[in-house]
């Protein structure tokens, strides 16, 4: 009741504090409203657009600083003229430095990125770790600043990442409400990376999220438009690459050559992805053989990225430079195909030594490279068909960063988006898919799922492979003092037959032993030692298991058709 000796504004301010309490217990008690939560989407969205920002700039003033330039996007020109060993010192001074920080600060050493976010939203309701989050930006950050051959996408996807889970875990939201929060802040990082709020929010869904579904549609392209305003406060309305004329199909027969060129731009990301992931193993074989701590790791890769830089400048940082460079048709024909190889092998050596940062803005590079010099090629066999060489440079840059993420709805469009060039949508749209086509079928649909995969965790083949993972069989086990226990006679007798799982084994290990065993029941055991005998926890049954499963598919389908 109001206090009648208190001032009327007094009693007022009173009630509107008690008002803010009430609807944040019940904000934090029971998720926000789809108002409410349009709001926080907003929120999150600026929080993560100026996260983007501030990391872009800091990389481009301390790249400005340790390479004493001006203009950090024409670096490698720049950089051709600085004493060698000044180009030499810096990647691994840089390398040190990361792999410090790396050691120090997460559990296995490497830095997080977009298959990380991607692994988030399936299997842990949209949450990232985030001191190992926050590490792996401060790492990247000081990778792609001394001259590391990735990309800021990956790091500032990760950065959205940590702040979507700070909130999820304000609010206790539920695993669909932090999965909408986590692709709200990823559009938002992309958008504002980019200046590209439509890719921005189909990145989020098409990559992240991996659905469609209606319900976060609006509060994703709500938080995409946030960060892409971010943007452009500081930017401008402008493109990332300028294109000096429109590009055009001169016929409709020159068609035929971009689906050629998407099938060899497929082949190229195939390389790109098999050229890391080798790479990466055989750094990690070398360090085993050697003994060296994995502090050191990034250093040494450090070591060879300065030595390429020496003679090619152009592998320096995210590359745009020479991008541009590809889309104007200002390369020969031998530059460029050695700038393939250069970039490549120096993308390889940056993931493999553990430096962080991402791989889109070079498989931008590199398939721009890749798309001028089959341009380059072809228009010199059939003049007489053929249009500019841009065009084929700005297909390929699309068709291998397609290939790369998995990505051909949100990437073509990012690719309209990054050079402003919306009349050339047939050739940019016959190379993605036929490379998307032919690269999901040598490696694990994407980059980032084959990362994954190589981990053990199952995304690529659907729900329906990776849900089983998320089922600890202690989590569907009855206790021997469950109404319907196993018998325990019984059990004793599987376990010595070697039929039984572990307490901490998942679903993704008893199912398969019940479709080899036929039994009803499968007894769940402690294994404590080699010569200590197994404890009897309880019996996970086949129907249970089954139950779980369904529920848990049928969850995955409401939430994705929703």
């Amino acid at each position: 009741m109001a206090d009648p000796k208190r001032p009327l504004i007094a009693q007022q301010f009173d009630l509107a504090m008690n008002a803010c309490r009430d609807g944040w217990l019940v904000l934090r008690d029971r998720g926000p409203s789809q108002i409410q939560f349009w709001f926080i989407a907003l929120a999150i969205g600026i929080a993560a657009g100026f996260a983007a920002l501030f990391f872009r700039k800091g990389i481009e003033a301390t790249q400005a600083w340790l390479y004493g330039t001006d203009d950090v996007q024409h670096l490698h020109s720049f950089a051709s003229y600085l004493p060698w060993y000044l180009i030499l010192v810096i990647p691994i001074v840089g390398g040190l430095l990361t792999g410090l920080i790396l050691h120090n600060f997460t559990r296995d050493g490497t830095a997080r990125s977009v298959a990380d976010v991607i692994e988030g939203a399936a299997l842990r309701n949209g949450q990232v770790g985030t001191k190992a989050g926050i590490a792996s930006a401060f790492a990247s950050f000081i990778t792609l600043s001394s001259g590391g051959s990735t990309g800021r996408e990956g790091p500032v996807v990760h950065i959205a990442a940590v702040i979507s889970t700070k909130v999820s875990r304000w609010i206790s939201a539920d695993g669909i409400t932090g999965r909408d929060l986590l692709g709200c802040a990823v559009a938002a990082a992309v958008s504002a990376s980019f200046n590209a709020p439509i890719a921005g929010a189909l990145f989020a869904l098409e990559v992240v999220l991996r659905h469609f579904a209606v319900h976060a549609f609006a509060p994703i392209v709500i938080a995409s438009v946030a960060g892409t305003v971010i943007n452009r406060l500081e930017f401008g309305d402008v493109t990332e690459f300028m294109l000096p004329e429109q590009n055009e199909l001169v016929f409709y027969q020159e068609l035929p050559a971009f689906l050629l060129l998407g099938l060899v731009c497929g082949l190229v990301a195939v390389v790109l992805m098999r050229a890391i992931f080798w790479t990466d193993d055989v750094g990690t074989a070398f360090q085993k053989y050697t003994g060296i701590p994995r502090w050191l790791r990034p250093a040494m890769a450090g070591v060879l990225l300065g030595g390429m830089a020496i003679f090619y400048p152009h592998i320096i940082g995210v590359g745009y430079e020479t991008t541009s460079l590809a889309l104007t048709g200002k390369l020969a024909l031998n530059e460029v195909m050695v700038f393939v190889v250069m970039k490549t092998a120096a993308v390889a050596i940056t993931m493999a030594g553990r430096m962080g940062g991402g791989v889109f803005s070079p498989s931008l590079m590199i398939g721009a490279l890749s798309g001028l010099a089959f341009g380059l090629i072809a228009t010199s066999v059939f003049p007489d068909v053929s249009g500019s060489v841009s065009l084929y440079a700005l297909a390929g840059m699309g068709a291998v960063a397609a290939a790369v993420l998995g990505a051909p709805i949100s990437t073509t469009l990012i690719v309209f988006e990054l050079t402003g060039d919306w009349q050339t949508g047939l050739a940019v749209m016959v190379a993605v898919s036929m490379s998307t086509a032919l690269a999901s079928r040598l490696v694990d649909r994407s980059f980032f799922l084959t990362q994954l995969e190589r981990k053990g965790v199952h995304l690529a083949a659907g729900p329906q492979a990776y849900l089983l993972a998320m089922f600890s069989v202690s989590s569907v086990m009855r206790k021997p003092d469950h109404a319907r226990a196993a018998d325990e006679a019984r059990c004793w007798e599987l376990i010595g037959e070697g039929i039984y799982v572990d307490a901490v084994a998942t679903l993704e290990v008893a199912l398969p032993i019940f479709d080899r065993t036929l039994v009803p029941f499968i007894p769940v055991v402690t294994l404590t030692g080699k010569d200590s005998a197994p404890e009897l926890k309880g019996a996970v049954f086949h129907v249970d298991a089954l139950k779980a499963y369904n529920r848990a598919l049928a969850a995955t389908a409401a939430e994705e058709h929703s």
